[in-house]
């Protein structure tokens, strides 16, 4: 994704800074070229020797020291950036930029580069809340600074509140979103479904399926990378929220019903990957059912979100379900995609190698309620939802 991109990342004084060994490893990995710029704070945090490692760069420090080849350090690296992460991002460091202040390697580096600029900040709450830092982050989002905002915790202090500096991921998805793809769907609000639905047998047991989440995350996490406003209704999973994306997160087919015909009235796309189950228990016992020989339990269907979407869906709106078959796939998804008044079915069969649930990859056809069949190969989950993205897009354009 970050092929031929240079990320320069301004590591900053704090317990932090050992997480951002890992966002260099991740940044690393997605093809980027990565220059770290140490504060002389930092290095009493994370030695120089490791980001040099993870990097495979010489770390950065000491505006006087010794040129490594014939440039002006500084001038240089703040040219060839595409981008400069400062993470973690000090209430120091943050009042430095505010006032043009270039007395070290990295404020002097931001004030010489033309490159985008992200702060992720962690600090202590009391810090992160004084008047004085908020005023000035409010100061360098103005001036066009983009911000990662840290996550409410436990602090390094012993204490909770909003501080702790943005998990990897959601940082490196942020640098991403910037570097990687086109916004081409900025100001697009897109609702995702995904994940399992449970429904309560007693407060023991439960009713589910085998879904995993995976393709429903992989869809929202493709649009909001794209540049989409994208919020995401997810039952249980085990995947870790998505950085940048809205995330509400549900149990039940009826809650996740109230929330997503709730929500619909404000989205222009609305992709459900989610697995809902059909059925949920006529009772729900108080108690833990005690084993019996011959036990019979009484099921009344869930309510169908898709048909419902279909019935409300306003005029320049995209819905888009998805069903799983093991066999008429076709005909099946045929079926549906009228009967929800859909305007694409993604349909695959469970039963096709490295589809269905759990895999990392799907096989699926792509059907359009104007008779359009899109038989996909065998691809990566991640790798399907712009695929999805993109059909689905071209029609939201039309009906624009």
């Amino acid at each position: 994704m970050l092929q031929d991109k240079c990320v320069v990342v301004g590591v900053c004084g704090g317990i932090a800074a050992y997480k951002v060994v890992e966002v260099v490893s991740r940044l690393k990995k997605l093809g980027a070229e990565v220059h770290v710029i140490m504060t002389k704070s930092a290095q009493e945090f994370v030695g120089k020797l490791t980001f040099q490692t993870m990097s495979q760069n010489l770390v950065m420090a000491d505006m006087f020291e010794e040129p490594r080849r014939w440039d002006v350090e500084h001038i240089a690296i703040a040219r060839k950036a595409d981008i400069l992460l400062i993470a973690p991002a000090t209430a120091n460091i943050i009042a430095k930029l505010t006032h043009g202040i270039a007395d070290d390697m990295l404020s002097t580096v931001v004030l010489a580069t033309h490159a985008p600029i992200m702060i992720a900040p962690a600090m202590n709450h009391n810090m992160y809340t004084n008047p004085i830092t908020e005023q000035n982050m409010q100061k360098l989002a103005e001036l066009g600074y983009a911000f990662i905002d840290p996550t409410e915790g436990f602090l390094a202090e012993g204490m909770s509140g909003k501080g702790r500096l943005a998990e990897p991921e959601t940082i490196v998805n942020a640098v991403v979103k910037e570097l990687a793809y086109e916004k081409d769907l900025a100001g697009v609000n897109i609702l995702v479904t995904a994940g399992a639905t449970q429904e309560a047998i007693d407060p023991v047991r439960y009713i589910t399926n085998h879904s995993t989440g995976k393709m429903g995350y992989a869809i929202a996490k493709a649009a909001m990378l794209r540049g989409a406003n994208v919020t995401l209704v997810t039952g249980k999973t085990q995947i870790a929220d998505i950085g940048g994306v809205d995330m509400v997160n549900v149990t039940s087919a009826q809650e996740m019903y109230d929330t997503v015909v709730g929500r619909s009235v404000n989205a222009d796309i609305i992709i459900k990957a989610a697995a809902v189950g059909d059925f949920a228990p006529e009772v729900v016992a108080a108690d833990k059912i005690k084993k019996s020989e011959n036990m019979t339990i009484s099921l009344k269907k869930n309510p169908d979100i898709l048909a419902e979407l279909g019935k409300r869906k306003m005029e320049n709106q995209v819905n888009v379900g998805f069903c799983m078959e093991t066999q008429d796939l076709l005909e099946n998804a045929k079926a549906k995609l009228s009967a929800k008044n859909c305007d694409f079915m993604v349909a695959n069969n469970l039963k096709d190698e490295g589809a269905g649930f759990a895999h990392d990859t799907n096989t699926v056809t792509i059907l359009g309620d104007d008779g359009s069949i899109n038989a996909q190969p065998n691809m990566s989950k991640e790798q399907l939802a712009h695929v999805i993205i993109d059909i689905v897009k071209k029609r939201f354009e039309t009906k624009r």
